[in-house]
């Protein structure tokens, strides 16, 4: 995942410098695509040491989580826009706001689907910590856990 965040990082960043150059330097608001991919890439890179990897990947998947409510409407937007074939009028900022909805939405499923494999490589190796003598849970509950 930490590979992944780094390009996602990389591709969030193009998307933010580009939208800026394709407004002509107009506006400012068109690098936060790029002020995402930039905080994501940092904890691509802290998610390289073990010891700051789930706490790095949890903090990217929050940042993409946040990075989807704010740009959503722009995906919206397009996608009633193509329905309506009238792509055409469809502003530089929807498009932006589209394309990174579109790179979080799909980093964040591979992040979930990466945390739901991590967690089943910890139950295989016996390292969950749920399943411990204060576990809580009825033996017929516990024998479905494993």
């Amino acid at each position: 995942m930490a590979r992944l965040s780094l390009v996602v990082g990389v591709i969030l960043i193009v998307i933010g410098l580009g939208g800026y150059v394709a407004s002509g330097y107009a506006s400012v608001t068109a690098l936060i695509p790029a002020a995402i991919g930039a905080l994501i890439a940092l904890l691509g890179v802290l998610a390289r040491q073990d010891h700051l990897r789930k706490h790095a990947m949890h903090a990217a998947m929050g940042l993409a989580l946040i990075g989807i409510v704010g740009t959503v409407t722009g995906l919206v937007a397009v996608l009633a826009a193509i329905a309506s074939n009238s792509v055409g009028d469809v502003g530089l900022a929807p498009m932006s706001k589209a394309l990174t909805a579109t790179v979080l939405i799909g980093y964040l499923a591979l992040g979930v689907r990466s945390f739901v494999h991590a967690r089943g490589q910890e139950r295989r190796r016996g390292d969950d910590r749920r399943n411990g003598p204060d576990d809580r849970r009825s033996g017929d509950d516990r024998r479905f856990m494993n």
